[in-house]
């Protein structure tokens, strides 16, 4: 006796598509990536924004840290002098306006003068440092040149005693701590910091 055997045979559908929750979980997922990129572009721009005025920082800084030490290498001022005012040195405390440098050639002391520009105008805000930018047409020397006033930046310097590992003070030695600080508009503040020690000795 035959028996006869019937297939059942279900047809698949090759044009199934997504799910309704699947397009759901990739729109999110796409979603976050997207913010994701926005807001690092979003951060390279605003860093862009003051590439300038960060270079700028790091340069009054050092300029600063460097002034110090040719002073003390050419015995231009006594080592009981480098320190703050409050501290018997020459140092004012606290921040201060990119001002020019007096006779004594060094910057935050009280004979500071106010900065000028090559033509021998005296810098806006307050004689604070400036400098001359070249104008629309790209060429520095010309009538349209621009000048950019350091008045939104302030100087800190800072110098500290520093101790021996028994507690005393080391007198031949002191900690130097430079900070140049600036503020503009739309951004936050931002500062740069310089850290060194001085001896005694040179």
């Amino acid at each position: 006796m035959t028996q006869n055997k019937f297939r059942k045979t279900v047809a698949h559908n090759s044009d199934g598509g997504f799910t309704l929750i699947e397009v759901m979980i990739a729109i999110v997922v796409m979603s976050v990536g997207i913010l994701a990129v926005i807001a690092s572009f979003a951060t390279a721009v605003a860093a862009t924004q003051s590439a300038e005025e960060d270079l700028i920082a790091r340069q009054k800084t050092l300029e600063a840290m460097e002034s110090i030490y040719t002073a003390r290498n050419s015995q231009q001022i006594p080592f009981a002098a480098v320190a703050n005012v409050a501290s018997g040195g020459i140092f004012l405390s606290g921040p201060q306006s990119l001002k020019c440098a007096g006779p004594d050639g060094l910057v935050n002391t009280a004979d500071d003068v106010n900065c000028t520009t090559s033509a021998g105008a005296t810098c806006p805000d307050g004689g604070a440092e400036c400098m001359v930018l070249p104008g629309p047409d790209g060429v520095l020397g010309t009538a349209d040149d621009v000048t950019m006033s350091l008045g939104n930046f302030k100087r800190t310097i800072t110098i500290t005693p520093v101790l021996l590992p028994g507690g005393a003070t080391n007198t031949n030695m002191m900690a130097i701590s430079i900070t140049v600080s600036y503020t503009k508009a739309g951004l936050p503040a931002r500062s740069f910091t310089a850290n060194g020690l001085i001896s005694s000795y040179h």
